[in-house]
């Protein structure tokens, strides 16, 4: 049995449209980063973990996102193919990893977007909650009987509008996304320009009030405040799986994920600085921290403005990685390691169709029952698994392929980074607690068994 046969994925074959330039691919990238990490998690992150040193922990978050974001801008110039690191490790690692890296993803994209329908209930229950407008017990909470919450409806309906725009048609669910994007700017814009004029320098006094914390296990301090931020940059690689749809994806890839996240940076880092200057860090223990903030030095107007983007802009965050998730699925059925049906395309908008409604159903589900705190948790831990097979897979790459020609993308410090990736990825999967590595153990079994069972006898390298 040969788990660890290769295949090339490269661009021959795409029946999709070629249509995004590097403009595109920036807003995608943004639209899938800034998000519930943002405007849901900053305020809480200042207050328990890191204090206005959180933007320390922003900036070490940002360079372990971005060592990743250099291999996959290698890969990307090197291996094009859609389905990112599940194409990429199966080029070079084999079927098996590649497997385990495809299924990663799926449960990252998958509870990332419950994770965050999630975060935009709670905003629009807390708008609702001004008119005094509640929804029905028995359907306002994830399932908790003795609360007497069975499930929660919100984030179901807007998963099945986001579904039904995915499914129209890639082009137009990919425009109402660059309008939400520049929305979603504008109000951390209007925020950064509004607070600096309020900004008192003495909250910043006590600068890292809870000290810079542990490499491994801590459970506060600016190491635990980056390993939770890491959250905030979740989805950059949602651009290398869209490299069917890419004009030019050798050089528009790598340009798109190192803009896109240089961008998003810089954004953070200012909204943290000018949040824990304005109100002091100890009072941000809530879930929306920017509009709190605006409110708290009697700007109304702002605050509302801030709210109404961030439940409009939490929709797109939905659509990047709903997008991303059914193209990923689309590659795992072409390959055969999933049935076939779905990589069947729609007729008129060739849209992966089956792979869309599957990615909706299973998200829906997610958001109606489990709690945002555990999937939070979940998600990075998927997600950090397989960018240490990523980090491997690139100091592979270079010992089967030697060095990239000219015009790729190059990796600096080869083996080095990768190796100071990985022992960072380690470090953060140690901060989570017994049950998100439970939940990880289950997920895994899980994945293994469809690929003994069903996988690989349906590859099409077995044919």
């Amino acid at each position: 049995m040969n788990i660890f046969r290769t295949k090339d994925v490269s661009l021959g074959r795409t029946e999709m449209h070629r249509h995004l330039k590097v403009w595109d691919l920036i807003l995608l990238g943004i639209g899938a980063m800034v998000g519930t990490g943002i405007f849901t998690i900053t305020g809480t992150a200042a207050a328990t973990l890191a204090g206005p040193s959180l933007v320390v922990s922003i900036v070490i978050s940002a360079l372990c996102v971005s060592l990743s974001a250099l291999f996959f801008a290698e890969f990307a110039s090197r291996v094009p193919a859609t389905g990112g690191a599940y194409s990429y490790l199966y080029a070079i690692l084999g079927e098996l990893p590649a497997w385990i890296a495809g299924w990663l993803t799926m449960m990252e994209f998958m509870t990332a977007v419950s994770g965050v329908a999630s975060g935009w209930a709670a905003y629009f229950k807390g708008l609702l909650s001004n008119y005094s407008i509640s929804m029905p017990q028995a359907l306002n909470g994830t399932f908790n009987p003795e609360q007497g919450t069975y499930i929660d409806l919100l984030p179901i309906l807007v998963l099945t509008l986001v579904t039904g725009l995915v499914l129209l048609n890639s082009k137009a669910a990919l425009r109402f996304n660059s309008l939400l994007v520049i929305l979603k700017f504008s109000a951390l814009a209007l925020f950064i320009l509004v607070g600096i004029w309020y900004i008192k320098p003495e909250n910043w006094s006590n600068f890292a009030p809870f000290g810079f914390g542990q490499i491994y296990g801590g459970s506060t301090g600016i190491m635990a405040g980056a390993s939770l931020m890491f959250f905030g940059f979740l989805g950059f690689e949602s651009i290398s799986m869209a490299v069917d749809e890419i004009q030019n994806p050798q050089k528009n890839v790598p340009r798109g994920i190192v803009l896109s996240l240089t961008i998003v940076t810089i954004l953070y880092a200012l909204v943290t600085l000018v949040l824990t200057g304005i109100v002091h860090y100890s009072k941000l223990n809530v879930d929306d921290a920017v509009a709190f903030s605006l409110r708290s030095i009697g700007i109304g107007w702002a605050a509302n403005y801030v709210s109404l983007v961030a439940i409009l802009t939490l929709i797109t965050v939905c659509i990047s990685m709903t997008y991303a998730l059914s193209r990923m699925i689309y590659s795992l059925a072409r390959d055969g390691l999933l049935p076939r049906s779905f990589k069947q395309l729609s007729k008129t908008s060739r849209v992966p169709k089956n792979a869309t409604i599957l990615t909706g159903v299973a998200s829906a589900i997610a958001a109606g029952v489990f709690p945002l705190a555990s999937i939070a948790a979940f998600l990075n831990i998927c997600t950090l698994a397989y960018l240490i097979l990523l980090a491997y897979g690139i100091i592979k790459l270079r010992k089967d392929k030697g060095m990239p020609k000219e015009g790729e993308f190059k990796t600096p410090l080869v083996p080095l980074l990768p190796i100071l990736s990985i022992l960072i990825c380690v470090s953060f999967m140690l901060q989570y607690s017994i049950e998100t590595w439970i939940a990880f153990g289950i997920a895994l079994v899980v994945g293994l068994v469809i690929y003994f069972t069903y996988g690989y006898r349906h590859s099409t390298l077995s044919e």
